[in-house]
């Protein structure tokens, strides 16, 4: 038996992936206006930072810094796939223990986390998050991927238009 222990830490910083139960569906770029209002309504119930997002078709990855004394990932991950599952409108397949359980058949129920241990790991996961659509071939140039927190890193001046990861 293992005494593994999760490691939260009060007011950390969190890279995580989130994926859809059937990979095959395209509901997050499809309803990314829906996606972005369910992360509204989560960082206005308990705030939360997002230092970096990118939004694919079937899965998303992000890095979230919490307030000081909060370690509260899991309600927060809770409100944006239950608010965003309740706006679109129910085409998808649910096995008969999530029907028992009146759980809609949207998102995987686990996510992962990765706690960010200093600024390298910090900046190597932003460029992996920015990277990512070049990476599963949606576009050629990071600057395509229209649902990337890397536009607001380039008007702030931190990154060029040009980024890529063998750029650095």
């Amino acid at each position: 038996m293992s005494n593994y222990r999760r490691a939260w830490v009060r007011g950390g910083t969190y890279f995580f992936t989130v994926n859809l139960l059937e990979r095959r569906r395209r509901l997050l770029v499809d309803h990314v206006d829906l996606l972005r209002g369910a992360f509204r309504e989560a960082k206005a119930s308990r705030p939360f930072s997002v230092v970096a997002c990118v939004v694919l078709p079937d899965h998303l990855h992000c890095i979230w810094s919490l307030p000081q004394d909060d370690l509260d990932i899991a309600t927060r991950w809770r409100h944006i796939k239950t608010t965003f599952s309740r706006s679109i409108p129910p085409a998808e397949r649910r096995s008969q223990r999530r029907m028992a359980k009146a759980e809609r058949g949207v998102w995987q129920r686990r996510y992962w986390e990765h706690l960010i241990r200093d600024d390298d790991d910090l900046r190597t996961h932003i460029d992996y998050i920015h990277f990512n659509p070049v990476k599963h071939g949606h576009v050629a140039r990071v600057a395509d991927w229209p649902y990337s927190s890397f536009h607001g890193y380039v008007r702030l001046g931190v990154l060029p238009e040009d980024w890529s990861w063998d750029s650095q």
